[in-house]
């Protein structure tokens, strides 16, 4: 029998050993005891799992085959769709093209439109380079005083012209005192013939219009009035005669701008005018004078005539009159010849049957006709 040394250290070394042994048996028995009251519900779980997956696969199988059926219907719902596509596209495709050639044709009649309209803009563009020589001839003749004054004097006979008859005027007429006058107007007594003069401030207005400053401006107003009062002046002593022209006489200015500043800055230098008998007038105003005249000279001619045309209407009435009496002699005569057109038309008809008598070999004795009274036809013996 072997004896352990418990002072041996190997001894101790294997005691240790076999007590560690022992425990760690011990505890795996322990473990391997707890495994299997756990594995039991495990087994439980993994069962309940199986039949889970048995499930979803059931399920799965049910998916495909409804995702099958979706797809098919998808398929011919696609195809549906990929045909409607086409016709709409096909519809689209024609009514662009129809689109397509209604722009074009439109373009094309645009393009043309286009085309005539900028022959008009290059004709009007033609005409405004001949209106800019126009333009600047103008200026050309307004700057200087001569033909500035015929300028104003062709513009006043140009009216005038348009305005009166020809015999109602004189341009350019000498008066007694030597003056030579623009226009006289030939009106009755009262008032007279009237004088037009033609007169035309050109520098004084385009001072005003140039100023810049307030001196400037009162310089050309100065001048304005100065330069119209003149003429109002030289108007009045040459154009004014007494028992010869009429007690007044028209300034014409060829302007309607300088018309017009005058009225509405310049009401001093009108009133001026009219203290001197001298009436400033524009084309405008111009014309609508001479229209009146037109009409007193009409009634002045009318006056005139009255003693003629009274003379006329007595003989027409006398002419009227023997048309009357020759009309109703005229009608008598045409029932007298109507009344002896009737009798004949009665013998006529009478000589017929006669002759058809005679054409039928009647020869049985005709019946005594009632005597007939003969009337003569008027105008024979």
């Amino acid at each position: 029998m072997t004896t352990l040394d418990l002072n041996d250290p190997l001894t101790l070394v294997l005691i240790g050993i076999g007590a560690l042994v022992f425990i760690m048996l011990f505890l795996t028995l322990r473990s391997a005891s707890r495994s299997a009251n756990l594995a039991v519900p495990l087994a439980h779980q993994m069962h309940s799992l199986g039949q889970r997956v048995q499930a979803l696969g059931d399920g799965q199988e049910r998916l495909a085959g409804g995702l099958h059926h979706v797809s098919e219907a998808q398929a011919a719902q696609q195809s549906n769709m990929l045909q409607l596509l086409e016709k709409r596209l096909g519809q689209v495709q024609q009514q662009m093209n129809e689109n397509l050639h209604g722009s074009a044709r439109r373009t094309s009649q645009s393009l043309g439109e286009l085309q005539q309209r900028l022959e008009a803009i290059d004709k009007a563009q033609a005409n405004i380079t001949k209106l800019s020589g126009d333009v600047l001839s103008l200026q050309d003749i307004l700057s200087n005083k001569q033909t500035r004054g015929a300028f104003g004097e062709i513009q006043l006979n140009d009216i005038v012209t348009k305005a009166l008859p020809s015999d109602s005027y004189t341009l350019q007429a000498t008066l007694s005192n030597g003056r030579r006058a623009d226009c006289l107007i030939h009106l009755p007594n009262p008032p007279g013939p009237i004088v037009i003069d033609s007169k035309f401030p050109l520098e004084a207005y385009e001072a005003i219009r140039n100023a810049t400053t307030d001196w400037e401006l009162n310089e050309a107003a100065k001048l304005l009035r100065s330069s119209v009062r003149k003429h109002i002046k030289d108007i009045s002593e040459k154009y004014i005669l007494e028992g010869e022209t009429a007690d007044g006489a028209l300034m014409f200015l060829p302007s309607e701008a300088v018309y017009a500043e005058l009225h509405a800055n310049f009401p001093e230098v009108v009133r001026d005018g009219f203290a001197a008998r001298v009436w400033i007038v524009s084309p405008t105003t111009c014309m609508a004078t001479l229209n009146t005249m037109r009409a007193i000279l009409k009634d002045a001619r009318m006056r005139e005539q009255a003693g003629a045309i009274r003379r006329e209407l007595g003989l027409l009435f006398q002419d009227v009159e023997r048309l009357g009496t020759r009309v109703e002699n005229l009608d008598r005569h045409f029932g007298q010849a109507a009344k002896d057109i009737s009798e004949i038309k009665i013998s006529a008809d009478k000589a017929g049957r006669r002759a058809r008598r005679l054409d039928n070999f009647d020869f049985e004795e005709l019946a005594p006709e009632p005597s007939e009274t003969v009337v003569p036809i008027a105008g024979k013996p």
